[in-house]
C-alpha cells in the first residue's frame, strides 16, 4: 500500500525548512550583535589609503618598547602604571564606548608616583581607553578595554 503525498507533506517540507533558515539566520544575527564592538570608520576608502601609514606607527611605537598596565582603582579613577617610558613622558586618555550613544571624553592623567598615573573618577560601565604618551618628540599609544 503506498500513501499519496499531499498538500499537507508539502506544506510541513516547507514549514521545517524555512524554519531551519529562520533559526540559522537569528543565531548567526545573535552572535553577530554580540561580537562586534560597533567602531567603524567613517570613510573605508580613505582608512584604506592610510593603513600601511598606521602599520609604520605601530611598529614604531612598538620599537620604543613603551608598556602601560590600565586599571580602575576602587574610586573609579583610572590607574596608569607604565615601564620604560622616560620621566618627561606626559599621558593622556582618550575615553570612547564600545557601543550606544557616543561618550567620548578626555581625561588628562597626572603622575602620582615614578612610572604611575591616575585620571579624576570615570562613570561606571564599559570603555576603551586609548593611553598617549608624548615624550621628547616620541608617540605612543595603546589600546585598552576596561569595565
Amino acid at each position: 500500500m503506498q500513501k499519496t503525498f499531499t498538500g499537507r507533506h508539502m506544506t510541513a517540507i516547507l514549514v521545517v525548512f524555512f524554519g531551519i533558515v529562520i533559526a540559522v539566520n537569528f543565531s548567526v544575527a545573535a552572535i553577530a550583535l554580540h561580537s562586534f564592538s560597533g567602531v567603524v570608520v567613517e570613510n573605508s576608502y580613505v582608512a584604506s589609503q592610510d593603513f600601511n601609514h598606521w602599520l609604520k606607527d605601530a611598529k614604531a611605537e612598538q620599537d620604543l618598547g613603551w608598556t602601560a598596565k590600565v586599571s580602575r582603582d576602587p574610586a573609579g579613577r583610572l590607574v596608569v602604571e607604565t615601564a620604560g617610558m622616560p620621566a618627561s613622558a606626559k599621558l593622556t586618555a582618550l575615553l570612547r564606548r564600545p557601543l550606544g550613544r557616543p561618550d567620548d571624553r578626555t581625561e588628562a592623567l597626572n603622575q602620582i608616583g615614578p612610572n604611575r598615573f591616575v585620571s579624576k573618577e570615570i562613570d561606571a560601565g564599559r570603555w576603551i581607553v586609548r593611553i598617549e604618551a608624548d615624550a621628547g618628540g616620541q608617540h605612543w599609544a595603546q589600546e585598552v578595554p576596561i569595565g
